[in-house]
């Protein structure tokens, strides 16, 4: 895949959809190819829930939410690109723990913790903050709607629970976990209730977003989409920019 010529025109590009899409892969590929710094903001969500569970703060049955609140300055995320692998991994008080985040075991508790409307407010702020400079691509729930509704792209993606959940069993499977298809397909629309029905910053498509229906595509052609979008954005900003 070529590399489209650098201008001096960057914008921000926002991408959102339902949990098992591939957000975070289209974004890691597209910010590769613009050469665009990517920001995974469903990762902060899930450090944030490891944080919450390794101290004992949520469970299956309480979650202990004023003792988060009060605590969330003690948080501490960072993405470090891995010099073996070129990958940009997710890294809590100092400890890489992106292994530890992709779990089912903490993908059975972000949806609530990302609820709370304190921690969104926190990381939202991060994440305005990261994007001021432009050149960024950034995915989650509500960076189209919420955290960039400014951005010059907006992409939702979408699929089939059943797609969904298929891709998240061979993920998980892949790496040794115990996991069956019903728990995953469960997980996938338990999150899919949560997400959408949550009080603060529920997950909606912009309507000014793309929506992709990336059931049937394959990683090549999706890439290939949505790199051809960027052009156009990207093209579009410079038009305005030019003509003020």
């Amino acid at each position: 895949m070529a590399h489209m010529k650098q201008t001096n025109t960057k914008i921000t590009i926002a991408i959102d959809g339902h949990s098992s899409t591939g957000k975070s892969t289209i974004a890691k590929d597209l910010a590769k190819r613009l050469g665009y710094v990517y920001v995974d903001s469903g990762a902060m969500y899930r450090a944030v829930t490891l944080y919450a569970l390794q101290n004992q703060w949520i469970g299956p049955d309480f979650f202990d939410t004023e003792v988060l609140k009060n605590r969330l300055d003690d948080i501490a995320i960072r993405f470090v690109k891995a010099s073996d692998t070129g990958l940009v991994e997710t890294f809590l008080n100092g400890l890489n723990v992106e292994s530890q985040i992709r779990s089912l075991h903490v993908s059975n508790y972000v949806s609530r913790v990302a609820a709370l409307p304190e921690v969104r407010e926190h990381l939202v702020k991060i994440q305005k903050k990261i994007g001021l400079e432009k050149g960024v691509v950034m995915d989650g729930r509500d960076i189209g709607t919420v955290v960039f509704p400014d951005a010059e792209l907006k992409l939702f993606l979408t699929a089939s629970a059943s797609t969904r959940a298929k891709r998240r069993f061979d993920e998980l499977e892949a790496k040794g976990e115990a996991v069956t298809f019903e728990a995953i397909l469960e997980n996938v629309l338990a999150r899919d209730h949560l997400d959408t029905h949550r009080a603060v910053s529920p997950l909606v498509k912009a309507a000014d977003a793309v929506e992709i229906d990336n059931s049937a595509l394959t990683r090549e052609k999706q890439a290939e989409k949505v790199y051809q979008l960027a052009v156009q954005a990207l093209e579009r900003s410079s038009k305005s920019r030019h003509s003020k």
